[in-house]
């Protein structure tokens, strides 16, 4: 199969597997005994590594959304590709964590408990989850067009949307993250 002549069915196919695994993990229906584990400090730093990860590829994303609109081409490829390397590596440390020890607990006060980190966490994970087509389609397009071809694809317009959903979502995430673990 050509996979520029068939970018959407392929982003699709990839999309499915991928969130397949994110939801398997994150429902904890892996078992536990399939994942070798990891010692407890490295448990517990995944998520202040994550905090980092995510900071890290917020700067990313703004650089290559700078360089594209300056036209340079290249820092936007390298910025992109690796706001797309940080993210794999966020997912994979967190439903990692996820899998062998179950979502973070949190109690906060009643307002914040209830509502407020409900809110932020929803939005979150809704936008992650949104992301992941979007990321893969915009990277099957880079990977099977030319520059000058992909001007002429939905690449432009769907890049943008992800990459605004993108850096909302990490930035909810470090909410998220300072919520849990350093406000309460």
């Amino acid at each position: 199969m050509n996979v520029r002549e068939h970018v959407p069915a392929v982003s699709g196919i990839l999309s499915v597997v991928a969130l397949a695994l994110v939801f398997a993990a994150a429902l904890q229906a892996i078992p536990p005994a399939l994942l070798p584990r990891a010692p407890d400090s490295v448990l517990h730093a995944i998520p202040h590594v994550n905090a980092v990860v995510s900071a890290a590829a917020i700067g990313t994303i703004v650089v290559g959304w700078r360089a594209i609109r300056r036209g340079d081409v290249a820092r936007h490829r390298a910025a992109m590709l690796s706001t797309t390397g940080l993210f794999a590596l966020f997912l994979v440390a967190y439903l990692y964590r996820v899998a062998l020890e179950g979502p973070t607990d949190f109690s906060g006060p009643p307002l914040v408990e209830g509502v407020i980190y409900p809110a932020i966490l929803g939005v979150h994970v809704l936008l992650a989850i949104v992301c992941v087509p979007l990321v893969i389609y915009v990277l099957v397009l880079a990977l099977t067009h030319s520059v000058p071809e992909l001007r002429e694809t939905r690449h432009p317009t769907v890049g943008r949307i992800a990459a605004a959903l993108w850096l909302v979502s990490f930035s909810l995430g470090i909410v998220v993250y300072l919520v849990l673990y350093v406000l309460f």
